[in-house]
């Protein structure tokens, strides 16, 4: 267990230090994500949100809290850096529904505390030993290499789905990139050992080409409207799939014993069911309905015949209306 391996490890006091690191992070990334999503919502996944100083101010704090992340992984192995990351989830949906104009609702608190309960039960069964990370060239290739083909075939299948099961999928592409980096950062700041010429190596180069690949996803994720499925399902794919990966690829273990598998069911089982709940939510749709004339909106507050817009008598509008056909 990880409490288990702080007791006995020499370096618990830099293993803690790393979770307080990485719960910082993990509030500075569920706020910038929040800005991000109101963005993308309301203008699209597209170039306009370059033009959005609020889309630049969430993707800076967002930026700062996974530097965070990073500082927390190079401190200590991804088993006990990436649970504390699902505690993102319990942050965002509120920061998320406050940016919308209300509150977050019920089914929105059940579902992502039910998920992130779900998902840190099955990531402390997860057995932690402070190992150094090591990669070869092979293997890091083989690892972009399947989670090029899982984003393809997620964006693919999500083409012909809508609503949240869409933006369920698009998140399960944008989850895999985002525990791509998060490996990669692990090797390499894992693997310094303060010896910074290590750092001149091509793994360092892929960490911010991925990042970026993953902030495009994460963004048509958002776009779709249901937030708290979006980044739901990348909070349970990103450490599953790191977890997954430290064990394949870095040699760091994985739960054995039947002692761990009737637990391990029942974190599913709650994590399954706040997933559920929170894909059944309506989505948040800020972006403004399209004129149904060439003609530009008329701005609120302004002055029509001596009227103050939006108090126009209906029949009134309705005979413009008419008269302009």
């Amino acid at each position: 267990m990880v409490g288990d391996f702080f007791r006995r490890n020499r370096s618990a006091p830099m293993m803690w230090a790393g979770v307080l690191i990485a719960l910082v992070g993990a509030l500075g990334y569920a706020l910038g994500a929040a800005v991000q999503q109101f963005e993308a919502v309301r203008d699209g996944a597209t170039l306009t949100l370059m033009k959005r100083p609020r889309w630049w101010i969430g993707g800076c704090i967002g930026f700062a809290g996974a530097c965070l992340h990073a500082v927390a992984l190079s401190l200590a192995p991804l088993v006990v850096v990436q649970p504390v990351s699902v505690t993102t989830l319990v942050f965002a949906v509120p920061f998320a529904a406050l940016l919308h104009g209300r509150r977050p609702r019920r089914p929105e608190i059940i579902g992502s505390v039910a998920v992130a309960a779900g998902l840190l039960g099955l990531m402390l069964l997860v057995p932690a030993h402070d190992t150094t990370p090591v990669l070869s060239d092979g293997s890091a290739l083989g690892l972009i290499g399947f989670v090029g083909l899982v984003v393809a075939v997620t964006f693919l299948v999500a083409r012909w789905l809508h609503g949240p099961l869409k933006a369920l999928f698009m998140a399960i592409g944008a989850g895999s990139v985002t525990a791509t980096v998060s490996t990669f950062v692990r090797v390499v700041g894992g693997g310094l050992n303060g010896d910074l010429s290590r750092l001149l190596h091509w793994f360092t180069l892929v960490i911010p080409a991925l990042l970026v690949f993953a902030v495009v996803l994460l963004q048509k994720s958002y776009a779709v409207g249901y937030f708290g499925i979006a980044y739901a399902g990348v909070q349970v794919i990103d450490p599953i799939t790191s977890v997954a990966a430290g064990a394949v690829l870095l040699g760091e273990s994985l739960p054995t014993g039947a002692g761990n598998v009737i637990p391990a069911l029942l974190a599913a089982g709650v994590l399954i069911g706040g997933t559920i709940t929170l894909g059944r939510l309506t989505p948040d749709h800020t972006r403004a309905a399209p004129s149904p004339t060439d003609e530009p909106p008329v701005p609120v507050g302004s002055q029509v015949d001596g009227q103050v817009d939006g108090q126009v008598d209906g029949s009134v509008g309705g005979a413009l209306g008419a008269g302009r056909v």
